[in-house]
């Protein structure tokens, strides 16, 4: 059983794109359970639980993106996702603001990429100044891995102002952008993969997030 961890805040579902936000989870659980070929349950993040997961008999757990500002979550509401992540007994991917809750639960920075006086090349929904990546372009790897095997340049898709500036300890870096130095990180003992952009949004033309959650769950069979 693969869980699928919604880390979106409630407050969100308010938001604009609350509604297809909440259609893509699904979606996205559907995917996740074709390319590891067992059933993968959707759990929101102040739900799940050690219990829940020897319950259910969780191979690995998958965190969600969010959109909310990491303060807006009460500790109390997190506390059990986090002791899970410390806890490193079960191989996880985390996906963008996944990552950034992996990275910060084991001690790691999550800061904004900052301010920029550069005008937007596209359409995106961060305010004008704000530093940030948006929309489907390439990563540049930096290491060799078996979750990127099959990629040389992969394109895929970007939404944050957010990022790690260091990776946890334990972690080596696989992936940068000129904007986030770390796009991707990976802890091998633990087989913990990290992404700042969204490989669960992958596209037929843009197909390498398919082939990166993949190999992830190749991986750690």
């Amino acid at each position: 059983m693969i869980v699928f961890v919604d880390y979106e805040h409630n407050k969100a579902h308010s938001k604009p794109w609350g509604e297809k936000m909440l259609a893509a989870r699904t979606w996205i659980t559907y995917r996740l359970e074709d390319l590891s070929g067992q059933h993968c349950m959707l759990v929101r993040y102040d739900r799940i639980s050690v219990e829940l997961l020897e319950q259910l008999g969780a191979t690995a757990i998958c965190i969600s993106g969010n959109s909310a500002d990491p303060r807006d979550y009460d500790p109390a509401a997190v506390a059990a996702l986090t002791g899970i992540v410390q806890d490193r007994r079960l191989p996880m991917f985390g996906f963008c603001g996944g990552f950034q809750f992996i990275a910060s639960a084991l001690g790691a920075d999550v800061v904004p990429l900052g301010p920029t006086d550069q005008p937007p090349s596209h359409a995106s929904p961060y305010p004008e100044g704000t530093k940030h990546e948006f929309g489907y372009f390439a990563v540049e790897r930096t290491a060799e891995h078996p979750v990127l095997e099959g990629l040389e340049a992969p394109i895929v898709r970007h939404a944050h102002a957010l990022h790690v500036p260091a990776a946890p300890d334990g972690f080596e870096v696989l992936a940068s952008t000129d904007i986030t130095p770390i796009q991707m990180a990976v802890d091998d003992t633990h087989k913990i993969v990290g992404t700042q952009f969204h490989p669960e949004y992958w596209t037929d033309e843009h197909p390498a997030g398919r082939i990166m959650i993949s190999n992830f769950f190749e991986w750690i069979s």
